[in-house]
């Protein structure tokens, strides 16, 4: 029978492993529990034995790939999945994938709680903004841009998107503008939302050329991964520009400078925490465990990310 391991540093709520485990079970497959290991060797000894790994942030490198002998399939409970060492995975016919759209109404409801928090001006009692009638752009229109676009349009704001993968259609259909191109966009918005994944075509992308082409008052939302923004690129936009702000949920690597010499204009939660709902942790876990029910009885490939 096949053995399914969940590893998890920071782990699943208790409700969500005892749905996990029960699917596991159900099926007929034995169910390993790993949480708040404090070292690798943890997970490279845990995982020798699994024939399938759930996970959450944890990094899946080469070596706990050669640690684990047995392993057919690991799913990243998540939408992103730079954690994974594909390349590793897929020289040992290990097959990755993610669980994308199970954390999206969280990621998005956090986007526009930090819009909000940072226009009220951290709720430090002074005269902020409201969001009714601005514009706010998405940059890049999948399952957390789709959401955001509905609450946004709540408030009464204007959405544009760019995405060069999608059809008109999409766009159409939503009632959302969509930008030509993605200097377009940052020109047109004040208010801009980051939701494209981190990868070597993104990793720095949203550069000082782009932020400097946001208009006055300018709100930039990332709760995507901090390795798409350039760091010395918001740090210069920052200094020359009082008006531009910034709102994350990971702090990039220079933000504790940044908070220090621009408290009013950088706001950074102390965790990554887009997905930290109850809801999105049971529908990630769930979505995982039965990922790999379906791979093992099925062969169902569809979330494969290698």
């Amino acid at each position: 029978m096949p053995k399914v391991l969940v590893a998890t540093v920071k782990p699943f709520a208790p409700a969500a492993v005892k749905q996990i485990r029960e699917i596991i079970e159900n099926a007929g497959y034995e169910f390993a529990l790993l949480e708040k290991y404090g070292d690798p060797s943890d997970l490279h000894k845990a995982v020798s034995d699994a024939d399938a790994l759930i996970i959450r942030s944890d990094k899946v490198d080469s070596g706990v790939i050669q640690a684990a002998g047995n392993l057919k399939i690991v799913v990243r409970a998540g939408a992103g999945y730079d954690n994974i060492d594909l390349l590793a995975a897929g020289n040992r016919n290990v097959v990755a994938m993610n669980t994308p759209g199970q954390n999206s109404n969280a990621v998005a409801e956090l986007a526009m709680g930090l819009m909000v928090y940072i226009s009220r001006n951290q709720f430090n009692g002074t005269s902020g903004s409201e969001l009714k009638g601005k514009v706010l752009g998405i940059h890049a229109y999948g399952y957390v841009g789709k959401i955001v676009a509905r609450i946004a349009m709540g408030f009464g704001m204007e959405v544009r998107a760019y995405d060069p993968f999608l059809e008109d259609s999409i766009f159409e259909e939503d009632e959302v503008i969509r930008a030509t191109s993605v200097e377009e966009l940052y020109r047109s918005c004040r208010y801009l939302s980051l939701h494209i994944p981190a990868n070597e075509e993104t990793r720095r992308s949203v550069n000082y050329e782009l932020l400097s082409l946001m208009p006055e008052g300018a709100v930039l939302v990332n709760t995507a991964r901090k390795e798409v923004l350039d760091e010395d690129a918001l740090a210069r936009i920052l200094k020359e520009r009082p008006d531009f702000r910034y709102a994350s949920d990971i702090a990039p690597d220079n933000g504790v400078r940044l908070k220090e010499e621009y408290p009013e204009n950088c706001f950074f939660t102390p965790k990554k925490m887009g997905a930290q709902t109850s809801e999105a942790n049971i529908n990630a876990g769930v979505a995982a465990a039965e990922q790999i029910i379906a791979f093992f009885e099925k062969g169902d490939t569809t979330f494969k990310v290698n």
